[in-house]
């Protein structure tokens, strides 16, 4: 023998003596490679103390464990995860600026990081876009108008004044969005103090109607403005006046009533006349005064001409016979026939 004892195992699968396990510790990892090494150690039975080590040691280390891999964290709120967010995208904002600044304009470095500065702020320009939610105009066409405003705020910016950008923005893409709105939306173009007053009456509303939880009246609008009832709804009418409906565009009406064509009036009989009786109105001043007298005798009080020879003290046969010189003359004065 060379001195080296193996330890033996006992039917209960106890080892004989606790002071032969220094000497196998000692004698595995000289005699075997680590993954050979791990086997037997995984299938020979431990002695009881050694469990109870073990089991000591997992119990001691378990609380530490549970406290370190699950620390109680507090949820953060939509509105702290907005705040983080958009802090990120300041301070990457500022980053790109730098780069920026240091890449000639033109170049291919610039414009990618020109791009990513406007795909890093696009959320600003859907938050000044949802502004202008109530214009009845496709979100989509607003976002667009307000990506040209922020372009424009990207080239224009100066990191140098010390000025954040998006302070500096914001004024620019609300800009280009009012000028989309005044240029190519409004077909009616209304007086700009009416138009800069209805945006007084719409937030006055909003005001109101948070604060009686119904909405506002037209005296209530005009007390909290200082101005008159009838401004009120001058303005109420400019806001909506946004496009020109054509009066002989069809409508359909589910309850059988007529268009709007149909409902605004109806041919005047007496419309056709208005050119003549002007022209014989512009005639008539020509005629002498008792030619005038004897024609509205006739024709406006429809006297016969006995009754106007009566009155004028004059023979019936005269009468016929300066009526028949007023046509003659009246007729030669017309251009129109003539």
């Amino acid at each position: 023998m060379d001195g080296t004892r193996t330890p033996t195992q006992t039917p209960s699968g106890d080892a004989e003596t606790a002071s032969d396990a220094p000497p196998v510790t000692a004698a595995v990892p000289s005699a075997a490679s680590p993954a050979a090494a791990s086997a037997p150690a995984a299938a020979s039975p431990s002695t009881p103390s050694a469990v109870a080590t073990s089991t000591a040691a997992t119990s001691s280390e378990a609380p530490s464990d549970t406290s370190s891999d699950a620390p109680s964290e507090t949820p953060r709120t939509p509105a702290e995860a907005q705040r983080e967010r958009a802090a990120r995208t300041r301070a990457l904002t500022q980053s790109l600026f730098e780069q920026l600044s240091g890449h000639e304009s033109g170049t291919a470095e610039h414009e990618r990081i020109r791009a990513a500065l406007i795909e890093a702020n696009l959320p600003l320009v859907r938050y000044v876009a949802a502004r202008f939610r109530s214009r009845n105009e496709p979100m989509e066409d607003v976002v667009q108008v307000g990506t040209i405003g922020l372009i424009n705020a990207i080239d224009r910016f100066d990191a140098g004044r010390g000025v954040q950008f998006p302070t500096f923005a914001m004024p620019t893409i609300v800009g280009e969005i009012r000028r989309y709105f005044r240029d190519n939306v409004r077909t009616v173009h209304v007086p700009r103090r009416l138009h800069e007053m209805w945006v007084q009456v719409s937030g006055a509303t909003e005001d109101l109607t948070t604060l009686h939880g119904r909405s506002p009246t037209t005296a209530e609008i005009a007390e909290r403005l200082k101005i008159s009832e009838e401004e009120v709804l001058a303005c109420i009418e400019a806001g909506r006046a946004y496009r020109a409906t054509s009066l002989e565009a069809a409508q359909e009406r589910e309850d059988g009533m007529p268009g709007l064509l149909d409902r605004l009036g109806y041919e005047d009989p007496e419309l056709d006349g208005v050119e003549h009786r002007d022209l014989v109105r512009h005639l008539l001043v020509q005629l002498p005064e008792r030619e005038q007298r004897i024609l509205l005798l006739r024709y406006y009080r429809n006297l016969t001409q006995s009754q106007i020879s009566a009155e004028l003290g004059v023979s019936q046969m005269h009468v016929s016979r300066l009526l028949s010189r007023s046509f003659a003359r009246l007729r030669a004065a017309n251009r129109i026939d003539a």
